[in-house]
């Protein structure tokens, strides 16, 4: 089973953004592959903590955590920083370690000798509209992107400005003595590399504009304004760095006949007074077609049918909410002389005379059962 995340930094549920950026350094710097050289449980521990901290320091992704746990990243492939690797974690958090560790986003020491800074190329943002159908039982889009990708017929030598090192050092003599700081290369970005040839319709970091088509797999129960993520669909990063990622921002429709409250989907039917009296039976929308529901002689108006898993699929992929009917009976605004006659005869009877029984629920009952 998976560890929950505040677990694995240290810290409590209601922690601030400061407690979250804090318990992560502590343990950064604990497992830093620098300080434990060869040492496999560290390196996985450093990992963790860094998915720990990409999750909770974001404040969607922590609400997400929060309400569903790790299912709210488990589903159609998308996740908070899970499968990340050390290039993705120096790349994204590097800044946190300050001057602990030298000061910049690079490492050394780990696997062996020293390694440059990998450069992450930059993400991506698109909008995927959704029908309320899509949105309760998941779907696979296609869409085209165009993205950065790198051009043919690039090479790259060694940056002479950090010979190859991603990182330009500077000592500083101080009342303390001689410090040394270290920095990334702006000539290089920190990758270490520098072009060499590229092809004319290359930009200056030897990348091109292409058109790609990309398959996003979106789970059932998704929210509007959820963001969810396709890793290594972004732009390419130049010196063979690492792809940036493809973020989904979702939008729903809205549906003519079906609200969504939740897992829950609610429907207003409406019927004659004729058809209260006599009972009928109706078809009515939900997620998966149309379905016939039948209405016993007698129903009261205000009545809710509950149709049990007819709603959305859980994010968490437990099951499915359920589609509530609201039944509204319709009371005429005019009547003729006839139907007039019929009523003021039927005033007084004693089948039109309100007369609820103990099992007839309250509005405020009925509301109290629809969230319980």
């Amino acid at each position: 089973m998976k560890e929950d995340y505040y677990d694995i930094l240290g810290i409590a549920k209601n922690a601030s953004a400061a407690e979250v950026k804090k318990g992560y350094r502590k343990k950064a710097i604990e497992y830093h592959p620098d300080k434990n050289p060869g040492d496999s449980k560290a390196e996985e521990m450093f990992k963790k903590a860094a998915e720990a901290y990409e999750v909770l320091s974001e404040p969607n992704k922590k609400a997400r955590y929060d309400q569903y746990g790790h299912a709210a990243f488990e589903s159609g492939g998308f996740g908070g920083g899970a499968g990340m690797n050390m290039d993705d974690i120096f790349s994204q958090f590097g800044d946190i370690f300050g001057g602990a560790f030298g000061g910049g986003g690079g490492f050394s020491g780990f696997g062996g000798g020293g390694q440059q800074r990998r450069v992450k190329g930059s993400n991506l943002r698109i909008r995927v509209k959704l029908t309320l159908e899509e949105v309760a039982n998941g779907v696979e889009k296609t869409v085209k992107v165009r993205r950065k990708i790198q051009a043919e017929g690039v090479s790259y030598t060694t940056c002479s400005t950090c010979g190859g090192r991603g990182q330009v050092t500077k000592i500083t003599n101080t009342i303390l003595g001689r410090m040394q700081t270290a920095a990334t290369c702006i000539v290089c970005s920190g990758s270490g590399q520098s072009i060499d040839k590229k092809p004319s319709e290359a930009d200056a970091q030897g990348l091109i504009v292409k058109e790609e088509t990309v398959s996003i797999k979106i789970p059932g129960g998704v929210e509007e304004g959820m963001q969810l993520k396709v890793s290594g669909k972004g732009n390419d990063a130049p010196g063979n760095g690492v792809p940036g990622d493809l973020l989904v921002a979702i939008e729903t429709e809205e549906h003519d006949t079906l609200k969504r409250e939740g897992d829950n989907l609610h429907y207003d039917l409406y019927i004659s007074f004729s058809e209260a009296v006599l009972g009928t039976s109706k078809e009515i929308d939900s997620v998966t077609g149309k379905v016939r529901i039948k209405l016993e002689a007698g129903i009261q108006s205000g009545k809710i049918l509950r149709l049990r898993g007819k709603g959305i699929t859980s994010l968490n992929g437990y099951g499915a909410g359920d589609l509530l009917v609201h039944v509204n009976v319709w009371t005429p605004k005019e009547a003729n002389k006839e139907q007039k006659d019929f009523f003021e005869r039927m005033q007084n009877h004693e089948n039109f005379v309100p007369n609820p029984e103990k099992s007839d629920k309250s509005f405020f009952e009925k509301v109290k059962d629809m969230f319980s």
